[in-house]
């Protein structure tokens, strides 16, 4: 009964009329406060979730998730190596590879790239490659075609599209006298295009095992074994644990060399984010102290009627408690509402503000995407709306505290 009193006094008290305009005002801006803080937060945590997302189903599910490159030479019974690979209960699959650089050349155009000769048939078993190309890549990519598939970007700066010819420059290694030979040229057909959306379509390039191998006299050998896994974060030691069983000597690399430092990057904006949080809504339910202690005084006369008719301390604590948690709870809804508008449609608000001002934020020769992403959730929204109302409900012990402090006797004879 006295906490549905407090509750319906609280609630009077916050929709009245103030008799003092400076409370209304920073009534005001103690809720504008509070939903900019949560709605920032939410559109932030969004972004994050998003960077996530993109680096978990686009780069990691082209890279493999860890693959082993011979120190010396190149891997000649690769079969055995996939067999004891793929024996490990958290592999999924595993398959061969060349990796090496060169370059492409077209009239003068010249664009450095990563080079990589796989099996098609086993390399889409640990790769998602064939999602983020041209339809024609998987048919033109046959053996003894001298074809290969190249990033977006790659292709756009040679100025060649699917069929058109160009030449790679392939490094070859010094002679007895230690010269350095000239390059090996080699004339291939543009297969495909690889459209990912940021680093990698910039970077690398595909053709088949076969070619690659005669390109790099090579033989039957190859330069490592890709593997996919089912723990993408445990990669790492699921890698070390099978390199320990192969036969010959291996570098143990997993997809945390080159893209490790992303992931670790949105965990540790991700983090700061939520102590940001904390501080942005912190400052805003200051205002509500503010506010609180202006309306405590404005308020001194209904208090004080409440005292002679016999409320209690508590039940006067409860009131202003109540008082100040309406503005929390109106701000963290407004800005939810606006955080999770905005979040829905950041990805096409920020398209449309880069064409509009003609400059693009994040730029694919230096991200690992080209746009910005968004992923809502709602357990971020929730995470964020309480904290909101849980620091609204701490600011207002204070004011409460002095509210029910109140001498009635001395206010009422004041009047």
């Amino acid at each position: 009964m006295m906490g549905s009193l407090s509750l319906f006094i609280g609630q009077r008290f916050s929709r009245a009329k103030q008799r003092n305009n400076m409370v209304s005002f920073i009534s005001v801006s103690s809720i504008l406060g509070i939903a900019v803080g949560v709605a920032v937060i939410i559109v932030g945590l969004s972004a994050m979730n998003g960077f996530e997302r993109e680096l978990e189903q686009r780069v990691l599910s082209v890279i493999p998730h860890g693959d082993f490159q011979v120190v010396e030479g190149g891997i000649s019974d690769w079969q055995t190596v996939v067999d004891i690979a793929q024996s490990d209960p958290q592999v999924v699959a595993a398959a061969p590879f060349i990796k090496w650089t060169a370059l492409a050349e077209k009239g003068n155009q010249l664009k450095a790239l990563e080079l990589n000769g796989v099996l098609p048939e086993q390399h889409k078993k640990v790769s998602s490659l064939q999602e983020f190309t041209t339809p024609s890549a998987a048919m033109n990519l046959q053996p003894n075609s001298m074809s290969v598939v190249l990033g977006k970007r790659i292709a756009e700066q040679l100025n060649v599209s699917v069929g058109d010819s160009f030449t790679l420059l392939i490094p070859t290694s010094q002679d007895s006298a230690g010269k350095v030979a000239m390059p090996k040229r080699a004339r291939v057909t543009l297969a495909g295009v690889l459209s990912i959306g940021g680093q990698l379509d910039g970077s690398v390039g595909y053709m088949h095992l076969q070619d690659a191998q005669k390109l790099m006299s090579m033989s039957d050998s190859v330069t490592g074994v890709a593997l996919k896994t089912n723990e993408v974060l445990d990669a790492q030691s699921i890698m070390k644990r099978v390199g320990n069983q192969l036969p010959v000597y291996v570098y143990i690399n997993s997809w945390k060399r080159d893209f490790g430092f992303i992931y670790r990057d949105i965990q540790l904006v991700r983090t700061i984010m939520y102590f940001v949080m904390v501080l942005v809504i912190g400052v805003a339910c200051f205002n509500i102290i503010s506010t609180l202690m202006m309306s405590v005084k404005d308020r001194a006369s209904d208090i004080a009627i409440l005292r002679t008719m016999g409320a209690g301390d508590a039940l006067i604590k409860r009131v202003f408690m109540w008082h100040g948690v309406f503005t929390g709870v109106l701000g963290a809804f407004v800005g939810t509402v606006f955080g999770v508008l905005l979040s829905l449609y950041l990805t096409q608000v920020i398209t449309g503000l880069e064409t509009l001002i003609g400059h693009q934020f994040l730029s694919g020769d230096i991200y690992f995407i080209d746009f910005l992403p968004s992923q809502l959730m709602w357990g971020d929204v929730a995470s964020v709306s309480l904290t909101a109302i849980g620091l609204s409900l701490l600011a207002t012990w204070f004011p409460a505290k002095k509210a029910a402090q109140l001498n009635p006797a001395r206010v009422l004879s004041s009047k």
